[in-house]
């Protein structure tokens, strides 16, 4: 095998719902001023005893349900998190665990909002390498655990979620074309303080104005990277489904990669608020969900945030 493709995804918000009105009973904002800067009206957070685990293996759920394998084939398990509590057993055992999942090789991956296609290209070049034939992959978060409620700054943007992808290797001499493209990534480490969570008791905070300044220069020609190594043009590409970092951000990395008028743009972020890494799976399982992306057709993932870290490919959805 020298290709992987992913089969099916599924993903999982909490029910409770944080509107702007809610917020603004709680710190010094109003919805105009939260939709103003960062394009979002609602956010759903967990429960208090609702842990990582239980928001990775509910998306893990419907994912694999929807591709129709049994838990005993999958042999790999990686989830994207920076907000688990758990060091040992990780969180990707404990899904696997949950589901059924007898032996898999079974990690986390923390690289914050770029974390699920870090997630995707390491299982990815697992399956290509033999080393697994059928992958779990998912990102979720419980970033209301990391926010300080009354730091208008934060409180506002973080909410919690998860989305999941099932992967199977695949052979592309055999006319099927790869379902995950090349991975483009790296990080900036020089200006790792920008977003940080630090301690035992974490508390978020962010350099705001320098990461909207980074992502917005920055990413959309490294994103143009990715489509290159993929083979395929922007203009190409039937969506672009971005970290949901915020609305200004994502409409600025769209303006700048040369898209089609007619390529969807993900904005689950209106809805769901900065799901740090599982934003990209939560927004894409969405937008497969409701049919806006025909099966086969590329997309460009691309994540990017704390660390500064980022990654993207090009996937054919499934």
């Amino acid at each position: 095998m020298n290709g992987s493709r992913i089969v099916a995804l599924g993903h999982y918000q909490p029910s409770k719902v944080l509107t702007n009105d809610d917020l603004a009973a709680m710190v010094e904002t109003n919805d105009e001023w939260i939709t103003s800067r960062v394009g979002i009206r609602t956010r759903h957070i967990a429960a208090p005893d609702e842990t990582v685990a239980d928001l990775a293996t509910r998306a893990a759920d419907k994912a694999l349900a929807a591709s129709g394998f049994d838990a005993v084939s999958v042999d790999l398990v990686v989830v994207a998190t920076c907000t688990a509590k758990d060091r040992s057993p990780n969180t990707a055992a404990q899904v696997a665990a949950r589901l059924g999942i007898p032996a898999p090789a079974a990690f986390d991956v923390n690289t914050v909002c770029s974390g699920f296609s870090y997630a995707l290209a390491t299982a990815d070049h697992a399956l290509r390498a033999g080393a697994a034939r059928r992958a779990l992959v998912i990102g979720a978060e419980k970033m209301s655990d990391t926010v300080d409620w009354t730091d208008r700054s934060t409180c506002v943007i973080f909410a919690d979620g998860a989305g999941a992808a099932v992967l199977e290797a695949t052979d592309t001499d055999a006319g099927t074309a790869p379902g995950v493209g090349p991975v483009v990534w790296g990080s900036d480490p020089t200006r790792g303080d920008a977003v940080r969570i630090d301690g035992w008791d974490p508390t978020i905070s962010q350099q705001g104005q320098a990461v909207f300044r980074w992502a917005t220069t920055q990413i959309a020609p490294i994103a143009r990277q990715a489509c290159e190594r993929a083979g395929v043009r922007p203009d190409e590409l039937a969506a672009f489904v971005p970290h949901q970092a915020n609305l200004r951000i994502i409409d600025a990395i769209a303006s700048r990669l040369g898209l089609s008028p007619d390529a969807v743009v993900a904005r689950d972020v209106v809805e769901s608020g900065n799901t740090s890494a599982a934003s990209v799976p939560l927004a894409l399982s969405k937008l497969v969900e409701r049919g806006e992306i025909p099966s086969g057709a590329p997309v460009l993932l691309f994540g990017f945030g704390g660390g500064l870290a980022y990654a993207g490919q090009v996937i054919r959805c499934p």
